[in-house]
């Protein structure tokens, strides 16, 4: 009766050792970006797109999975990969466009620290300029190890959208039940409400950020089983979270008939109908959420673009040991601060542009994981299965969609 206690613990462990890279990746998909699409999707059509969170779900495991286990099985970072197997002037293109994409990314979580400054009664000029100091220092001086440790840390403050759902006093039979019965509307602002949700899911930078921590945190192919945990709670966890994101604004502002276009009209709209707590508790998942993604953004740039050109890559090692890596994370960070900070800057077109930059990488960056995953050369006995294969294509092919149509879409709305 001892040993299964016994498997328990170690596994519990082993769990514990090899947990990080899938919940962190994950969660940072609730950035002031994903935020604001969940709270508008919960102010203007309530509780109606709830369900479109189980597809999600279901795309985030299936493509995280596979960039967790090239990484265990060959010891490389995606980046790395496509440079050896596709080449140096593919890799060279596809890091251009990443740099941008993420460079616009930055910019809109800086955006998001500014708007919750604003809702604690800061000055942006004073918060801004903190914050990008602070993420500077952390990844600059600091160990992955100890890095990583902050931003679990930094994944627990995602509570505080949990805690105002339960603020909010939502009816709970209809959550549960809106979760498993789509309620499918074919209007434009449905519609493009729902490729938003969904659009948003699979970004880029994901797939680059999660091979390349998973591979500077050196997981083992005997753990493997516990890496795979660790992606499949990540994705429970960031939607779970994103559910109550929307919880909260379909209970209060949708129940109220009140129109929102950001995260902080939110936060601003929520106070008279549930009050400071609510109120602050948003505010300050706003700004978690921000400086969370501001880390990771730049920092996965760094990590792909060092890794395609062959440059010494890691938190580990120090700034006389990896200058591009540490310079092109500076770069982005200062960037990302500094246009924040001008006067009367215009975030609609830097959205566009991001989500623009998204759009044509995702597909090539999807279809190289398909081909590399497939490589018995590189993976082995690793490979995958036909029924995972079908699965995969069926989620590369949705989300290529998705993302065709969420650029279109947005054209068409800010035109």
């Amino acid at each position: 009766m001892t040993l299964p206690k016994k498997n328990f613990w170690r596994n519990l462990i082993i769990f514990l050792s090899v947990m990080g890279p899938g919940i962190i990746t994950a969660n940072v998909d609730n950035d002031a970006g994903g935020i604001t699409t969940y709270s508008v999707a919960g102010a203007h059509f309530g509780y109606s797109l709830i369900w479109s969170f189980i597809p999600i779900i279901i795309a985030l495991v299936i493509i995280q999975e596979m960039c967790s286990r090239m990484a265990v099985v060959t010891g490389k970072g995606l980046a790395d990969l496509i440079r050896e197997e596709f080449g140096v002037k593919v890799t060279f293109y596809a890091m251009i466009v990443l740099i941008f994409s993420n460079l616009f990314n930055t910019i809109s979580e800086f955006a998001g620290i500014a708007a919750s400054a604003e809702l604690f009664g800061i000055n942006k000029f004073i918060l801004v300029p903190l914050c990008a100091i602070f993420i500077w220092w952390l990844i600059v001086k600091g160990t992955y190890k100890s890095v990583e440790k902050i931003f679990l840390l930094a994944c627990l403050f995602y509570l505080s959208y949990v805690l105002s759902g339960f603020l909010s006093k939502p009816n709970w039979k209809e959550v549960a039940q809106s979760s498993i019965r789509p309620a499918l509307h074919f209007d434009k602002a449905y519609l493009f409400m729902l490729i938003g949700v969904i659009g948003t899911t699979i970004a880029p930078w994901m797939q680059f950020y999660q091979q390349s921590s998973v591979v500077e945190k050196g997981i083992k192919i005997e753990d493997y089983k516990f890496a795979r945990w660790d992606v499949i709670i990540g994705a429970f966890v960031v939607n779970a979270i994103a559910i109550f994101i929307v919880v909260v604004c379909a209970s209060t502002l949708f129940k109220h008939g009140i129109r929102i276009e950001t995260a902080k009209d939110a936060a601003e709209a929520l106070r008279p109908l549930a009050g400071d707590y609510c109120f602050y508790l948003f505010a300050f998942g706003l700004f978690n959420a921000s400086i969370f993604s501001a880390c990771i953004l730049p920092l996965s740039t760094a990590y792909s673009v060092c890794e395609g050109m062959g440059w010494e890559v890691g938190v580990n090692r120090r700034f006389r040991q990896a200058p591009q890596f540490y310079t092109l994370y500076t770069l982005i960070i200062a960037i990302g601060a500094a246009v924040i900070l001008l006067p009367n800057v215009k975030l609609v077109p830097i959205m566009l542009i991001s989500q623009a930059t998204n759009g044509i990488l995702l597909p090539f960056v999807l279809i190289f994981m398909l081909l590399l995953i497939n490589n018995k050369r590189l993976m082995g006995n690793f490979t995958n299965s036909k029924i995972y294969n079908i699965l995969t294509i069926i989620v590369i092919v949705a989300m290529i969609t998705l993302s065709i149509f969420l650029f279109f879409a947005t054209l068409g709305v800010h035109a």
